[in-house]
């Protein structure tokens, strides 16, 4: 017999694990259920930091998740006795004719967002280490930073389980049902669990769950390096996040923090990966480090020193790169998160929120329309029960 539930949330990694919190906080008896023990290295959550920025491209909906994100941040950090947020400043610096940050400045400053808006040049005189050319632009958020994401979830994983949620560690989904009564029972190797209200927020994982449901979400190997650097410079507290987007590809990095190296990933690119498969580990490719020691030479060469550390992690990309939060097509009390796309960890304070709305009350008082389902006529649900 199925052990029953208000709610279960399957993957319980940043968007799940704060919405298991936010679910067991309003009184839902709740289950979390994850293939691993998070926070662990297998999703997208790992490999601290993650940046946090505010003036959002995308259009106003972005802007006003990430300032309602924030408030969820500073509010964890009260209740969990952690420090989890560091306003660094985030530098964005792009080739204008590649992207314009001036774009989103009306959304921004609408709401109340506070941008400066730079030249090349500019840049180059505050930041001495940065080597961007005349072509370029930049906009600098001074009250935006980095997040530490391991211990973001650690911290929502300790407060929903003293709120009375479970957590099922180490658990793969076998399949998915939907009753007679509508409810879903979840069958586990460890056995099936039934609630009334289910949450999806299976990240990379998402093909693991078709035929129930099928969205156009995919997995990519993506790979992230830790650089010497010479000098003081580009350490924490001194030096911001930042974002590089030229031609040739779209980076985003950290200053040195705790002496570990500036840390830089790329956004775009990566290597298409299949759930189930090997995660070949950084090296497999030449670009792995090849990649990101080209654009620290060539925009922070005092960074482009000896690789300190390196780590491989997952992106789970939409068509659009726009986030998915919507309920299921046929089963409005199964709520689907999901295509995070590699931008998503900032946001999921707010989203696990909405999250708990959509699966309590089947509606949210934030604006979601970007990211409905329906808007991929190919994405397709069967309702059917799977085996993975």
């Amino acid at each position: 017999m199925s052990k029953k539930h208000d709610a279960i949330v399957v993957g319980a990694g940043s968007m799940g694990m704060s919405a298991g919190y936010e679910l067991a906080k309003r009184g839902a008896d709740t289950l979390l259920i994850d293939a691993f023990d998070p926070p662990h290295g297998e999703g997208s959550h790992h490999g601290e930091p993650r940046l946090i920025r505010h003036a959002y491209d995308g259009g106003p909906a972005y802007v006003s998740l990430a300032l309602r994100a924030d408030d969820k941040w500073r509010q964890l950090e009260e209740v969990s006795g952690h420090k989890l947020l560091e306003r660094s400043g985030v530098l964005n610096m792009a080739d204008v004719s590649v992207y314009d940050f001036r774009v989103r400045r009306a959304d921004a400053e609408s709401q109340g967002v506070k941008a400066e808006w730079l030249t090349g040049e500019e840049i180059r005189r505050r930041w001495p280490e940065v080597n961007v050319p005349d072509e370029f632009g930049g906009m600098y958020e001074p009250n935006a930073g980095y997040l530490y994401s391991e211990r973001c979830i650690s911290a929502y994983k300790e407060l929903a389980l003293r709120a009375g949620a479970k957590l099922a560690a180490n658990t793969f989904v076998l399949d998915l049902r939907v009753e007679k009564d509508g409810s879903v029972t979840i069958l586990t190797k460890d056995g099936s669990y039934n609630a009334e209200r289910v949450i999806l927020s299976a990240g990379a994982w998402f093909r693991t769950l078709q035929p129930f449901l099928s969205l156009p979400i995919r997995p990519v190997r993506k790979v992230v390096g830790w650089f010497e650097t010479s000098g003081l410079s580009l350490n924490e507290g001194v030096f911001p996040g930042f974002t590089i987007g030229t031609k040739r590809g779209s980076y985003y990095g950290f200053p040195s923090i705790g002496g570990a190296g500036v840390k830089i990933g790329r956004h775009d690119g990566g290597v298409p990966w299949e759930p189930g498969k090997d995660l070949h580990p950084f090296g497999s490719y030449p670009e792995d480090e090849g990649d990101l020691r080209k654009a620290l030479e060539t925009f922070l060469p005092k960074a482009a020193g000896k690789l300190l550390r390196s780590a491989v992690c997952k992106y789970e990309l939409t068509p659009d790169e726009h986030f998915i939060i919507d309920s299921h097509p046929l089963y409005p009390n199964v709520v689907v998160a999901g295509g995070f796309s590699g931008h998503g960890y900032k946001f999921s304070s707010a989203v696990g929120e909405i999250l708990a709305d959509l699966a309590l009350n089947g509606d949210t008082s934030w604006d979601i329309s970007p990211f409905r389902i329906s808007r991929f006529s190919a994405a397709t649900s069967s309702g059917q029960s799977h085996t993975s």
